[in-house]
Parts: C-alpha cells; structure tokens; sequence
C-alpha cells in the first residue's frame, strides 16, 4: 500500500500517506470507544463487529507507520488522528444517546413539587426521607432514558438550583416507568440499537 503513494521522498508520501494514516486512525479510535461504550451496556453483537473493523484499521496503519520509519509526519499524523478519533467517538456516542440512566436528587427543600411534577410528565419516581450533615432531606430516585436527562435536569435546576443531584448509567432495568413518547426524536440507527436492548 506504500508504494501506491509513490517513493518516500515525494509529495505523496509527505502529504497523501500522513492524511491517509490520520484519517484511518480517526475512524479506529472512535470505532474503538463506541465498542467499549457497546460493551459496557450489553450489545454483545455489536461490539464485537466493531473491534473486528478497529483491529483491523489499526493494522493496515500501523503496518504503514512501520514502513515508512524516517516520516516523521506520519508520527504526528498518528498520534493527532488518536486524539481526534477519541473526541469524535465520544460525539457520536452523545449524540446516540443509549441506555438508561438512574438520576438521584438531594435536596433540604421539600421535594413534593418536583415529585408531583415528574409523576404527571410520566417518569417513576421513588422518595426517601433521609438524614443529611445538616438536617432532614428528601432523595429522590428516577430512572430515565439518556435522551431525557437534558429536560430532567433543567426540570430539577428550576425547582431548587441549589439541589445535588447524579446522573449515573446502568446496564439494564426489567420494570419501569416512562413518559410516551411525542414522537421520534433520535437518528434511525439510534432507534434500531435502543430497540434490541429493549429486547
């Protein structure tokens, strides 16, 4: 594949090979963090497609970093495609928005109206009185979709800015309670991958 850009001292192994690398290495990596993301939540097929075409990405660079020894650039072009694909998988990621998560709600302010609040937008949520370093608070549990954290949050901010609140992920959950849905609002392939884990 080195020799298709020419002799090492030409334009294209000083331009086309690096931009090839950074490239590559971009698409590895962010196929490389979408599969531990996979992994973490359970797609037992995906993940696996995944790390088959990020090995196998890595190895035509690698083998073309290997080849051309005395090009610095391609080192440079290497190590940013790494930083760069690193970024762009945790982009996409975001933007997929997958799983569930459980947000956990600390608050001295009585929780009644954001309770009261969540229940008739359609969200389950669980209440506990419990004792914090300064008194009396109420902890308030909901497990929601990702798609969902954004209004949940800015929901919790309105009722007490000053609340303490986590947002954590969790792998999967057999029951619960959840708004209906006005419509699709995700990407299609976001749609098919929430659907099988819903399975």
């Amino acid at each position: 594949m080195g020799e298709l850009f020419g002799p090492p001292d030409s334009m294209s192994s000083l331009v086309l090979l690096p931009l090839l690398i950074c490239c590559s290495r971009i698409i590895d990596v962010s196929l490389g963090t979408l599969r531990i993301i996979f992994v973490s939540k359970g797609f037992r097929i995906l993940a696996p497609v995944m790390g088959f075409f990020e090995v196998l990405i890595w190895i035509i660079v690698i083998s073309q970093v290997m080849q051309n020894l005395t090009n610095v650039v391609n080192y440079v072009a290497y190590a940013f495609g790494f930083a760069v694909g690193s970024f762009v998988g945790m982009s996409i990621e975001r933007r997929l928005s997958l799983g569930m998560v459980v947000v956990r709600v600390i608050t001295a302010k009585n929780a009644g109206e954001l309770i009261t609040f969540m229940r008739k937008e359609g969200y389950g949520v669980t209440v506990l009185n419990a004792e914090g370093s300064s008194g009396p608070v109420n902890v308030v549990f909901t497990v929601i979709k990702r798609t969902d954290v954004q209004d949940v949050v800015a929901h919790i901010k309105q009722f007490n800015p000053r609340a303490f609140y986590t947002v954590e992920d969790i792998q999967s959950v057999t029951e619960g309670v959840f708004p209906v849905s006005a419509g699709p609002k995700l990407p299609l392939v976001s749609r098919w991958i929430q659907a099988r884990q819903g399975k």
